[in-house]
């Protein structure tokens, strides 16, 4: 599974789909700037819809470094034949600790 680091993704952010794969709740109280909301649980059924081409430059993310959601779903992807998707494995925690944005804060 390959990877991203803060700096990379924090410089070409908007030349990928970044898409939270958090329930609802999370994604409400704030995501990375421009990420698309894709929980776990949809991926499957949603993929085609939200991705189109597997060639699309995707990286997913989570909560933290702890959480496993992105690398399961990265998992998935590959498995559906998207051959470009990263994880970024800091997730929220790294971004907000880096003193970065979130969207959709109150």
């Amino acid at each position: 599974m390959r990877t991203i680091e803060l700096e990379e993704l924090e410089n070409r952010l908007h030349q990928f789909t970044v898409a939270e794969v958090l329930p609802s709740r999370y994604y409400d109280s704030g995501h990375l700037p421009g990420a698309i909301h894709l929980p776990l649980a949809d991926l499957e059924q949603r993929a085609a819809q939200v991705f189109g081409d597997l060639q699309t430059e995707i990286v997913l993310y989570c909560s933290g470094p702890t959480c496993t959601n992105s690398q399961r779903a990265a998992s998935r992807l590959a498995e559906l034949g998207y051959r470009a998707v990263r994880v970024f494995q800091g997730g929220k925690q790294l971004w907000s600790e880096a003193g970065l944005p979130l969207e959709g804060q109150s």
